[in-house]
């Protein structure tokens, strides 16, 4: 029971950061998967399944209210869906060491970029 309670506070938090920053769930939820034991392989792999449920209501609020370009959505998901494929394929490859590794480092650059070469965007 007491894994259950954990994987619904990561999934609440992982949604709620998700909807409003857009960043994925994955940020949040691979650690702590992690935390409860899982492979790499499967922290990533819950993550994503769980990210399915987490993508569709907030695509679908953000569409309410108008905030989705259509033409950029369309032409991302489908390159998304070929990359899907061979990410997935080419994580097969990968120890668990370097997967852990290619995501710390991956946070750390795309953290670095947002603080300090992002330009902020016209609100």
């Amino acid at each position: 029971m007491h894994l259950i309670a954990f994987a619904i506070i990561i999934g609440a938090l992982a949604a709620l950061l998700g909807s409003l920053l857009g960043v994925g769930g994955g940020i949040i939820m691979v650690p702590a998967f992690k935390a409860l034991g899982l492979t790499m392989q499967q922290a990533i792999g819950t993550s994503l399944a769980v990210m399915v449920v987490t993508a569709a209501v907030s695509s679908f609020k953000y569409a309410q209210s108008g905030f989705i370009h259509w033409g950029i959505a369309g032409g991302a998901a489908v390159a998304a869906v070929v990359a899907a494929y061979f990410g997935t394929e080419l994580m097969k490859t990968f120890s668990a060491q370097q997967l852990k590794s290619t995501f710390g480092v991956f946070l750390i650059a795309v953290g670095v970029y947002m603080l300090f070469f992002q330009k902020a965007a016209a609100s």
